[in-house]
């Protein structure tokens, strides 16, 4: 498995990276385990998860998740074979929210604590907090790497101006920077990535981790109706991509899987792992068949019609 740099990190991941905001709701502990056991198996070793997953579902608090992959990676033993990815800001409980100092140092201790590890391999600010100083939550990771207890930084969720504003930040006062960018990418959601902070990116050398790289599912083709998208329990999100633009997208999709002999998931992975500036798509998936059939995407390779095809009908 090719691993590649996460940015100007020590950092190396697998071409794809686990999306664990499935952990304690569409996926049981048991079928986690099962997951990340398959993923890891078949050579890959980064897996990306927050402080606040899965707190939306009914019954849940918040923490469910880190804590399923801090249980799985306790009894493998094998926490140095993987690359640890969560976030802070996003409100976890009242009042317990945001990028203040004091914040983001008791909320890694809850993460470090629910993971049963001792170091967050890359800790990301899960959205951006106008109301603290820059200067500050990049004060605040600076004490957590001296620690030892964070590794790298991330954004996620960032707008172009300040992420740049940020790395200026990092680099006028000798702070951490970040070396990597989560943002919401994918054939449909395109615009907003590659006109402002795709540059950002490749200039200043970030590693790109996208997530809902197929659209919550809407990319998989299995959404074929209105009735599909309503019977989905991600119907609030798959249902702006039902329009005659997404399933352009979903024709074109088609078109290119059936010259591969693929599936249409595999298709939208690759299209997106021919992007210069993607490091690894994160994927999520609830059962080991979706899980294999997007981990054979890193083995296919477009050629240059089949992606100027896609290009074409996502523009």
């Amino acid at each position: 498995m090719n691993r590649r740099k996460l940015g100007n990190s020590s950092l190396e991941i697998s071409p794809l990276v686990f999306g664990g905001n499935v952990f304690g709701w569409t996926a049981d502990e048991a079928a986690s385990f099962t997951l990340l056991d398959a993923f890891v198996d078949a050579g890959f070793n980064a897996v990306d998860t927050a402080d606040v997953y899965s707190r939306w579902v009914s019954g849940n608090t918040g923490g469910e998740s880190e804590t399923i992959l801090g249980k799985w990676m306790k009894r493998r033993g094998n926490r140095e074979k993987v690359i640890v990815a969560t976030k802070v800001g996003m409100e976890f409980a009242p009042g317990k929210k945001g990028l203040s100092r004091s914040y983001i140092l008791a909320a890694a201790e809850d993460s470090l604590r629910r993971l049963q590890t001792d170091y967050i391999d890359l800790y990301q600010s899960h959205t951006d907090d106008a109301d603290t100083p820059l200067e500050e939550t990049l004060g605040a990771y600076a004490e957590l790497i001296r620690q030892g207890k964070v590794r790298a930084i991330g954004a996620s969720n960032y707008k172009a101006d300040r992420l740049a504003a940020a790395l200026a930040v990092s680099k006028k006062q000798g702070l951490p920077e970040y070396q990597s960018l989560q943002p919401n990418y994918n054939l449909c959601e395109r615009a907003d990535y590659e006109a402002a902070l795709e540059p950002v990116c490749r200039n200043e050398g970030l590693g790109v981790i996208n997530y809902f790289p197929l659209a919550a599912g809407f990319l998989t083709g299995k959404y074929r109706t209105e009735e599909d998208v309503k019977k989905s329990a991600r119907a609030r999100i798959v249902a702006k991509y039902y329009n005659p633009r997404g399933l352009q997208i979903l024709r074109a999709l088609e078109d290119v899987a059936k010259k591969h002999h693929t599936t249409q998931a595999r298709v939208s992975l690759a299209w997106l792992l021919s992007r210069p500036s993607i490091t690894a798509p994160i994927v999520s998936a609830t059962n080991l068949d979706q899980l294999n059939d997007l981990i054979a995407a890193v083995d296919l390779r477009l050629d240059p019609s089949s992606i100027a095809q896609l290009n074409q009908a996502s523009a």
